[in-house]
């Protein structure tokens, strides 16, 4: 049994974006269907990580911030050959230690399948969940043909 080796790195210039694009458009259950020209705008305007082994990307994540107050966590995922190797919590230390994201009142995330990793690193469930609204358009990505 080989050991992996693990790089997490926040430089956007390495992130494999044709790769990234296929597993939300194709894989993921939260963004099916997304547009390539949305995950590029998206890349563009967050704090993204990126999962390496050997060169080749095996997971990423991005974080929505404005680096002072607020973040938003979304769009992790580990590459199905290589969950299971604690990639995930690989990124998630890289996340809370980098230093754009220090102080922040409020991290937030949705999810449906990865509470017991997220609790690990401190998150819970809404203190106030009253307080808290959304717009939502699950269908959005359905309106646009671009692959």
């Amino acid at each position: 049994m080989h050991k992996m080796t693990i790089l997490i790195s926040d430089d956007p210039k390495r992130l494999d974006i044709p790769m990234i694009h296929q597993f939300l458009h194709e894989e993921s259950g939260w963004a099916n269907g997304i547009p390539l020209s949305t995950v590029e705008k998206a890349i563009q305007h967050s704090l993204c990580f990126g999962a390496y082994e050997n060169g080749k990307q095996v997971g990423f994540a991005r974080v929505v911030t404005d680096r002072a107050s607020y973040a938003y966590l979304c769009d992790v995922f580990t590459v199905p050959t290589h969950r299971g190797n604690g990639i995930a919590r690989l990124m998630m230390e890289t996340i809370l230690n980098h230093p754009d994201i220090q102080g922040l009142r409020r991290f937030n995330l949705a999810t449906t399948s990865a509470q017991g990793l997220y609790e690990k690193f401190g998150w819970v469930t809404l203190s106030k969940p009253e307080t808290n609204m959304e717009r939502n358009f699950p269908d959005i990505y359905e309106q646009d043909d671009e692959l």
